[in-house]
Protein backbone atom coordinates (compact mmCIF):
# COMPACT_ATOMS: atom_id res chain seq x y z
CA UNK A 1 0.00 0.00 0.00
CA UNK A 2 1.58 3.58 -0.93
CA UNK A 3 2.20 5.95 1.64
CA UNK A 4 0.14 8.64 2.14
CA UNK A 5 1.67 12.03 0.15
CA UNK A 6 3.07 15.19 2.25
CA UNK A 7 3.44 18.75 0.76
CA UNK A 8 5.26 20.70 2.58
CA UNK A 9 5.07 24.15 2.61
CA UNK A 10 7.88 26.73 3.97
CA UNK A 11 7.24 30.18 3.82
CA UNK A 12 10.28 32.55 3.36
CA UNK A 13 10.10 36.87 3.70
CA UNK A 14 13.96 38.28 3.81
CA UNK A 15 15.42 35.69 5.53
CA UNK A 16 17.06 33.21 3.05
CA UNK A 17 19.67 31.56 4.99
CA UNK A 18 17.26 30.40 7.43
CA UNK A 19 14.93 29.03 5.34
CA UNK A 20 17.27 27.16 3.75
CA UNK A 21 18.76 25.76 7.59
CA UNK A 22 14.70 24.95 7.77
CA UNK A 23 14.24 23.32 4.61
CA UNK A 24 17.86 21.32 5.66
CA UNK A 25 16.00 19.94 8.44
CA UNK A 26 12.74 19.37 6.30
CA UNK A 27 14.44 17.16 3.61
CA UNK A 28 15.94 15.03 6.30
CA UNK A 29 12.96 14.47 8.32
CA UNK A 30 10.91 13.97 4.76
CA UNK A 31 13.02 11.36 3.28
CA UNK A 32 11.06 8.19 2.92
CA UNK A 33 7.87 9.58 3.84
CA UNK A 34 6.54 9.92 0.07
CA UNK A 35 7.13 13.81 0.60
CA UNK A 36 7.46 17.41 -1.52
CA UNK A 37 8.65 20.51 -0.25
CA UNK A 38 8.09 24.12 -1.70
CA UNK A 39 9.39 27.07 -0.56
CA UNK A 40 7.65 30.14 -1.30
CA UNK A 41 9.29 33.41 -1.72
CA UNK A 42 6.60 35.92 -0.73
CA UNK A 43 7.85 38.77 -2.48
CA UNK A 44 10.68 39.84 -0.27
CA UNK A 45 12.32 42.20 -2.52
CA UNK A 46 15.72 41.86 -1.52
CA UNK A 47 17.14 39.29 -3.54
CA UNK A 48 15.74 36.44 -1.26
CA UNK A 49 14.30 34.28 -4.01
CA UNK A 50 17.25 34.20 -5.90
CA UNK A 51 19.33 33.47 -3.36
CA UNK A 52 17.32 30.42 -2.36
CA UNK A 53 17.28 29.06 -5.99
CA UNK A 54 20.65 29.03 -6.42
CA UNK A 55 21.45 27.61 -3.32
CA UNK A 56 18.87 25.29 -4.23
CA UNK A 57 20.16 24.07 -7.97
CA UNK A 58 23.57 24.20 -6.13
CA UNK A 59 23.19 21.47 -3.57
CA UNK A 60 20.84 19.67 -6.08
CA UNK A 61 17.71 19.36 -3.57
CA UNK A 62 14.36 18.53 -5.27
CA UNK A 63 12.37 21.26 -3.73
CA UNK A 64 10.66 23.49 -5.98
CA UNK A 65 11.18 26.93 -5.00
CA UNK A 66 8.14 29.23 -6.10
CA UNK A 67 7.49 33.32 -5.88
CA UNK A 68 4.36 34.56 -4.96
CA UNK A 69 4.10 37.51 -6.45
CA UNK A 70 2.72 39.58 -3.38
CA UNK A 71 2.87 39.81 0.22
CA UNK A 72 -0.29 39.09 1.26
CA UNK A 73 0.94 37.93 4.70
CA UNK A 74 1.10 34.50 6.20
CA UNK A 75 -2.09 32.91 5.27
CA UNK A 76 -1.88 34.29 1.47
CA UNK A 77 1.76 33.13 0.70
CA UNK A 78 1.23 29.28 2.37
CA UNK A 79 -2.07 29.31 0.49
CA UNK A 80 0.13 29.58 -2.67
CA UNK A 81 2.57 27.11 -1.63
CA UNK A 82 -0.40 24.13 -0.84
CA UNK A 83 -2.34 25.53 -4.38
CA UNK A 84 0.87 24.42 -5.88
CA UNK A 85 0.17 20.84 -4.95
CA UNK A 86 2.35 18.14 -5.79
CA UNK A 87 5.16 18.21 -8.86
CA UNK A 88 2.67 15.34 -10.45
CA UNK A 89 -0.35 17.57 -10.43
CA UNK A 90 -2.59 15.99 -7.45
CA UNK A 91 -3.15 17.45 -4.73
CA UNK A 92 -1.00 15.23 -1.51
CA UNK A 93 -2.53 13.77 1.41
CA UNK A 94 -1.66 16.01 3.98
CA UNK A 95 -0.34 19.64 3.80
CA UNK A 96 2.45 20.43 6.38
CA UNK A 97 3.11 23.74 6.98
CA UNK A 98 6.49 25.30 8.69
CA UNK A 99 8.18 28.35 9.36
CA UNK A 100 10.98 29.54 7.81
CA UNK A 101 12.40 29.63 11.94
CA UNK A 102 11.79 26.29 12.96
CA UNK A 103 13.24 22.99 12.55
CA UNK A 104 11.89 20.05 12.92
CA UNK A 105 13.92 17.21 15.50
CA UNK A 106 14.33 13.66 14.41
CA UNK A 107 10.77 11.99 13.63
CA UNK A 108 9.25 14.85 14.21
CA UNK A 109 7.05 14.81 10.62
CA UNK A 110 6.68 11.25 10.69
CA UNK A 111 5.16 11.76 13.95
CA UNK A 112 2.29 13.97 12.58
CA UNK A 113 1.81 12.00 9.93
CA UNK A 114 1.35 9.01 11.99
CA UNK A 115 -1.28 10.44 13.85
CA UNK A 116 -3.18 11.48 11.21
CA UNK A 117 -3.18 8.02 9.22
CA UNK A 118 -4.29 6.51 12.88
CA UNK A 119 -6.99 9.02 13.49
CA UNK A 120 -8.91 9.74 10.75
CA UNK A 121 -11.37 12.04 12.44
CA UNK A 122 -8.87 14.43 13.32
CA UNK A 123 -7.94 17.39 11.23
CA UNK A 124 -4.87 19.15 11.96
CA UNK A 125 -2.02 17.86 14.05
CA UNK A 126 0.86 20.37 15.58
CA UNK A 127 3.91 19.87 17.05
CA UNK A 128 5.71 20.66 20.94
CA UNK A 129 7.96 23.98 19.90
CA UNK A 130 10.94 24.49 21.68
CA UNK A 131 14.05 27.04 21.91
CA UNK A 132 17.62 26.14 21.06
CA UNK A 133 18.13 25.64 24.20
CA UNK A 134 15.35 23.38 24.94
CA UNK A 135 12.72 25.82 26.52
CA UNK A 136 9.45 24.97 25.93
CA UNK A 137 7.29 27.55 23.92
CA UNK A 138 3.45 28.01 24.75
CA UNK A 139 2.05 27.20 21.05
CA UNK A 140 -1.29 25.75 22.69
CA UNK A 141 -4.05 27.60 22.77
CA UNK A 142 -8.34 28.30 23.71
CA UNK A 143 -10.18 30.02 21.12
CA UNK A 144 -10.56 33.40 21.99
CA UNK A 145 -13.35 35.55 23.68
CA UNK A 146 -15.06 38.40 25.73
CA UNK A 147 -14.16 37.24 29.23
CA UNK A 148 -10.83 35.40 27.30
CA UNK A 149 -9.96 39.10 26.81
CA UNK A 150 -10.95 40.11 30.11
CA UNK A 151 -8.66 37.55 31.91
CA UNK A 152 -6.12 38.37 29.76
CA UNK A 153 -5.70 42.34 30.30
CA UNK A 154 -6.50 42.05 34.00
CA UNK A 155 -3.68 39.29 35.06
CA UNK A 156 -4.92 39.66 38.30
CA UNK A 157 -5.43 36.11 40.17
CA UNK A 158 -8.71 36.30 41.75
CA UNK A 159 -10.62 36.90 38.42
CA UNK A 160 -8.11 34.39 36.66
CA UNK A 161 -9.20 31.78 38.66
CA UNK A 162 -12.56 32.75 38.81
CA UNK A 163 -12.21 32.91 34.78
CA UNK A 164 -10.05 29.49 34.29
CA UNK A 165 -12.08 28.08 31.48
CA UNK A 166 -11.35 30.83 28.94
CA UNK A 167 -8.04 31.82 29.40
CA UNK A 168 -6.48 31.40 26.35
CA UNK A 169 -2.97 30.19 26.55
CA UNK A 170 -2.80 27.00 27.68
CA UNK A 171 -0.38 25.24 30.11
CA UNK A 172 2.54 23.41 27.59
CA UNK A 173 0.64 19.99 27.51
CA UNK A 174 2.86 16.91 28.13
CA UNK A 175 0.94 14.88 26.69
CA UNK A 176 -0.84 14.73 23.27
CA UNK A 177 -4.24 16.34 24.01
CA UNK A 178 -6.67 18.06 21.39
CA UNK A 179 -6.59 21.94 21.98
CA UNK A 180 -8.81 24.45 20.15
CA UNK A 181 -6.08 25.50 18.71
CA UNK A 182 -1.96 25.94 17.78
CA UNK A 183 0.16 27.86 16.51
CA UNK A 184 1.55 27.56 12.93
CA UNK A 185 5.23 27.41 13.52
CA UNK A 186 4.68 23.35 12.50
CA UNK A 187 1.15 21.62 11.64
CA UNK A 188 -0.04 19.23 9.51
CA UNK A 189 -3.14 19.86 7.91
CA UNK A 190 -5.34 16.94 6.56
CA UNK A 191 -6.50 17.77 2.72
CA UNK A 192 -10.03 16.41 3.03
CA UNK A 193 -10.55 19.01 6.01
CA UNK A 194 -9.12 21.76 3.88
CA UNK A 195 -11.72 20.71 1.00
CA UNK A 196 -14.27 21.03 3.27
CA UNK A 197 -13.92 24.54 4.84
CA UNK A 198 -11.03 25.93 2.77
CA UNK A 199 -7.82 27.66 3.43
CA UNK A 200 -6.08 30.32 5.43
CA UNK A 201 -8.48 33.60 5.29
CA UNK A 202 -5.94 35.51 3.67
CA UNK A 203 -8.27 38.86 4.89
CA UNK A 204 -5.78 37.78 7.82
CA UNK A 205 -2.26 39.58 7.07
CA UNK A 206 -0.63 38.09 10.18
CA UNK A 207 -1.81 36.75 13.46
CA UNK A 208 -5.20 34.72 13.95
CA UNK A 209 -5.28 33.45 11.09
CA UNK A 210 -4.02 29.58 12.25
CA UNK A 211 -7.35 30.85 15.38
CA UNK A 212 -9.44 30.97 12.53
CA UNK A 213 -8.39 27.86 10.22
CA UNK A 214 -8.74 25.84 13.83
CA UNK A 215 -11.66 27.60 14.71
CA UNK A 216 -13.24 26.76 11.18
CA UNK A 217 -11.89 23.09 11.44
CA UNK A 218 -13.56 22.52 14.77
CA UNK A 219 -17.16 23.60 13.81
CA UNK A 220 -17.18 21.16 10.34
CA UNK A 221 -16.28 18.40 13.05
CA UNK A 222 -12.52 18.29 12.29
CA UNK A 223 -10.28 18.40 15.96
CA UNK A 224 -6.94 19.95 16.45
CA UNK A 225 -4.24 17.60 18.65
CA UNK A 226 -0.94 18.99 19.95
CA UNK A 227 0.97 15.74 19.17
CA UNK A 228 3.56 15.84 22.25
CA UNK A 229 6.03 13.52 20.37
CA UNK A 230 6.75 15.75 17.28
CA UNK A 231 8.81 18.29 18.70
CA UNK A 232 10.30 21.24 16.52
CA UNK A 233 12.95 23.83 17.36
CA UNK A 234 11.65 27.39 16.58
CA UNK A 235 14.12 30.42 16.75
CA UNK A 236 10.49 32.66 16.97
CA UNK A 237 9.54 36.18 15.71
CA UNK A 238 12.65 36.04 12.90
CA UNK A 239 10.43 37.25 10.27
CA UNK A 240 8.13 39.46 11.81
CA UNK A 241 10.48 41.26 14.22
CA UNK A 242 8.00 40.66 17.03
CA UNK A 243 10.84 40.63 19.91
CA UNK A 244 12.09 43.98 18.84
CA UNK A 245 8.32 46.00 18.37
CA UNK A 246 8.11 49.06 20.03
CA UNK A 247 4.75 49.26 19.18
CA UNK A 248 1.99 46.76 18.18
CA UNK A 249 1.56 46.79 14.37
CA UNK A 250 -2.07 47.92 12.69
CA UNK A 251 -2.08 44.42 11.17
CA UNK A 252 -2.18 42.60 14.58
CA UNK A 253 -5.30 44.98 15.66
CA UNK A 254 -6.49 44.36 12.28
CA UNK A 255 -6.34 40.50 12.70
CA UNK A 256 -8.05 40.52 15.96
CA UNK A 257 -10.45 42.74 14.97
CA UNK A 258 -11.47 40.94 11.70
CA UNK A 259 -11.70 37.60 14.03
CA UNK A 260 -13.91 38.78 16.52
CA UNK A 261 -16.55 40.11 14.00
CA UNK A 262 -16.00 36.84 11.50
CA UNK A 263 -16.71 34.58 14.49
CA UNK A 264 -19.39 36.52 16.96
CA UNK A 265 -20.00 39.35 14.91
CA UNK A 266 -20.00 43.17 15.72
CA UNK A 267 -21.53 43.87 18.98
CA UNK A 268 -19.46 40.90 20.21
CA UNK A 269 -16.14 42.44 19.03
CA UNK A 270 -17.18 45.48 20.50
CA UNK A 271 -18.19 44.05 23.81
CA UNK A 272 -14.44 41.89 23.81
CA UNK A 273 -12.64 45.23 23.16
CA UNK A 274 -14.36 47.19 25.75
CA UNK A 275 -13.56 44.07 28.36
CA UNK A 276 -10.10 44.46 27.61
CA UNK A 277 -9.91 48.06 27.94
CA UNK A 278 -11.55 47.67 31.27
CA UNK A 279 -8.95 44.82 32.08
CA UNK A 280 -6.18 46.67 30.92
CA UNK A 281 -7.16 50.20 32.41
CA UNK A 282 -7.26 48.11 35.61
CA UNK A 283 -4.22 46.37 35.51
CA UNK A 284 -2.09 49.81 34.52
CA UNK A 285 -4.39 51.50 38.46
CA UNK A 286 -3.09 48.25 40.25
CA UNK A 287 0.53 48.82 39.04
CA UNK A 288 0.93 51.87 39.87
CA UNK A 289 -1.04 51.59 43.05
CA UNK A 290 1.76 48.83 44.08
CA UNK A 291 4.44 51.14 42.53
CA UNK A 292 5.54 47.39 40.44
CA UNK A 293 6.53 48.33 36.76
CA UNK A 294 3.84 48.85 33.98
CA UNK A 295 3.65 45.51 31.71
CA UNK A 296 1.62 47.06 29.21
CA UNK A 297 1.86 50.35 27.48
CA UNK A 298 -0.41 52.84 27.63
CA UNK A 299 -0.32 53.79 23.95
CA UNK A 300 -1.45 50.14 23.80
CA UNK A 301 -4.81 50.29 25.17
CA UNK A 302 -4.99 53.73 23.35
CA UNK A 303 -4.54 52.05 20.06
CA UNK A 304 -6.79 48.98 20.92
CA UNK A 305 -9.68 51.97 21.59
CA UNK A 306 -9.18 54.45 18.45
CA UNK A 307 -8.83 50.75 16.59
CA UNK A 308 -11.95 49.68 17.64
CA UNK A 309 -14.19 53.22 17.02
CA UNK A 310 -12.49 53.22 13.51
CA UNK A 311 -13.51 49.88 12.54
CA UNK A 312 -17.10 50.34 13.87
CA UNK A 313 -18.05 52.41 11.28
CA UNK A 314 -15.55 50.81 8.92
CA UNK A 315 -17.00 49.11 5.94
CA UNK A 316 -17.31 45.35 6.71
CA UNK A 317 -13.74 43.83 5.95
CA UNK A 318 -13.77 40.90 3.30
CA UNK A 319 -13.24 37.24 4.12
CA UNK A 320 -11.52 35.80 1.37
CA UNK A 321 -11.43 31.67 2.53
CA UNK A 322 -9.87 29.97 -1.08
CA UNK A 323 -10.53 26.73 -1.85
CA UNK A 324 -8.74 24.44 -2.83
CA UNK A 325 -6.82 23.62 -5.81
CA UNK A 326 -3.62 23.86 -8.30
CA UNK A 327 -2.95 27.29 -8.66
CA UNK A 328 -1.15 29.20 -11.40
CA UNK A 329 2.70 28.99 -11.17
CA UNK A 330 4.08 31.16 -14.05
CA UNK A 331 7.06 29.76 -16.13
CA UNK A 332 10.44 30.67 -15.10
CA UNK A 333 9.06 30.70 -10.90
CA UNK A 334 9.69 27.45 -10.04
CA UNK A 335 12.37 25.16 -9.87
Amino acid sequence: MKAPSILAVILNYRTPDMTLEAAESALRELEGLNGELVIVDNNSGDGSFEAIQAEVIARQWPVRVVQSGHNGGFGAGNNFGMRAGLSTGQDPDFYYILNSDAFPDAGSIRALRDYLVTHANVGFAGSYIHGPAGDAHQTAFRFPSALGELEGAMRFGPVSRILRDAIVPLPVPTETVMVDWLAGASIMMRAQTLAEIGLFDETFFLYFEETDLCRRASLAGWPTVYVRESEVTHIGSASTGMKDWGRVPDYWFDSRWHYFVKNHGLVYAAFATLLHLKGGVFHSLRCLIERKPQTVSPKFLRHLCSHAVRSLFARKAHQNVPKLGIGPVTEGDTL
